[in-house]
């Protein structure tokens, strides 16, 4: 299937779910609005406020600092688990110290950290952005540490008797063994990210996306509540597009499903 035919098909489904929505939400059935406006708001009112906070400008400050959270939780989680991954993968009696200890802190709810780090962090973004470490950190890490683990050993035993030292293995058959399953733990950290900085928010503080819907949950202005979910939705799609774009970039050597077919 083409690309275009592709998108034509996801905007298709976004289409008939609108529909839908602002039928059910606005023209009675049998006598009855099956999705009553006070509590499910319907699209022209949620699109009507999205227009709004762009055209007075309001939403750029909130969309900056969620932004601004998100890509920091993203990149520093990411890298963290990038590097611990490899470290336990390639050093087996660390990881098997440390297992348990691993499990323990990936194990602790996330919205109990919340309050921590707002405490130990301030109600600045330094909080939201170590929210989101911790949901990142392990999709990540998990990914990297079994993508190793999952190398090939006739690959591997041939790179060694070809006389590769052990620099030469990380870089030509560890690492790209990895790659794959790191960027698929990378697509689904992208939204991860982005909760960890607007959980964050929606708990304390005084801006960001998370602040907005927070708000508007408050005067019990579901059209906002889902114009911000909307406009979030939207951002992570932009993030994981940018991470598809250095995917493609890097695993360029990587065959297409059409390749293998005869």
């Amino acid at each position: 299937m083409s690309r275009p035919t592709l998108f034509a098909l996801q905007v298709l489904v976004a289409v008939v779910c609108i529909v839908l929505w602002q039928v059910l939400s606005t023209v009675p059935v049998f006598g009855k609005i099956l999705l009553p406006p006070f509590f499910f708001s319907n699209p022209f009112d949620v699109f009507s406020q999205i227009v709004k906070w762009f055209a007075s400008g309001v939403i750029w400050k909130h969309l900056g600092i969620t932004l601004a959270e998100s890509i920091l939780a993203f990149v520093i989680g990411s890298l963290g688990g990038v590097l611990v991954g490899f470290w336990f993968a390639r050093q087996p009696l660390v990881a098997a110290v440390f297992d348990p200890y691993v499990k323990m802190v990936n194990a602790l709810p996330r919205v109990v950290l919340a309050p921590i780090f707002a405490l130990w962090l301030g109600l600045g973004i330094w909080s939201k952005v170590a929210l989101g470490v911790t949901l990142v950190f392990f999709i990540v890490f998990f990914n990297v540490y079994q993508g190793v683990k999952e190398v090939s050993r006739t690959v591997l035993d041939n790179g060694r008797m070809l006389g590769m030292s052990e620099r030469q293995l990380m870089r030509h058959v560890y690492w790209p063994s990895a790659l794959s399953w790191m960027f698929s733990s990378l697509h689904t950290s992208v939204g991860f990210a982005v909760v960890g900085a607007v959980v964050g928010e929606y708990l304390g503080s005084a801006a960001g996306l998370g602040y907005l819907i927070q708000q508007a949950e408050g005067v019990f202005d579901v059209a906002g509540v889902f114009a911000g979910m909307f406009v979030l939705s939207a951002f992570v799609i932009l993030i994981d597009y940018g991470v598809t774009l250095v995917e493609r970039r890097l695993l360029v050597w990587r065959p297409t499903a059409s390749d293998g077919r005869g």
